[in-house]
């Protein structure tokens, strides 16, 4: 495993739309495996495979919602993740590895249900609520080359981070 480097805000890559995954092989798992200790390393919940430069359509999400478990068990890949369905809504405070310090008011579905593949192409469903539904819908929206930023109702400023206003 290797630390990736991850893109900032202002890098042409991460406005681009990622391509779906057809080739399951160990390419993909040293991605995958290099993507997790970038994440963990980072301190994220949720890492875009255009975040560190790659143009595919990978992910991985912390599943905030399941408890007592380490961080690392809590990652989920999903490979050409797609939401099947979404319910609620929530409003609140996002940011990104990204685009690190800035924190913006972002709305999104408060459930998520995403279909997806592993990393050998064996298809699945999961579902997540709350911050796990929150991360989904920003690491795909990575893929078509969303930044929250973009979708952010205000930024938050700096005397709001303080303070923990939002």
């Amino acid at each position: 495993m290797a630390l990736r480097n991850i893109l900032k805000a202002g890098e042409p890559r991460l406005k681009k739309t990622s391509r779906v995954v057809t080739d399951f092989n160990d390419r993909l798992h040293q991605l995958l495996d290099d993507m997790k200790e970038t994440l963990l390393d980072a301190g994220g919940v949720g890492l875009a495979a255009p975040q560190v430069g790659v143009l595919r359509d990978v992910i991985l999400v912390m599943d905030t919602n399941r408890e007592g478990l380490s961080e690392e068990e809590q990652i989920i890949e999903l490979i050409n993740p797609k939401i099947v369905e979404q319910s609620g809504t929530q409003t609140g405070p996002e940011g990104c590895l990204s685009v690190p310090g800035e924190y913006g008011v972002v709305t999104r579905p408060e459930n998520v249900t995403v279909t997806a593949q592993d990393r050998y192409g064996n298809e699945f469903t999961v579902s997540g609520y709350g911050l796990t539904a929150r991360c989904f819908c920003h690491e795909i929206d990575h893929l078509s080359g969303i930044l929250f930023t973009e979708l952010a109702e205000r930024m938050l400023t700096p005397e709001e981070l303080e303070s923990g206003e939002e």
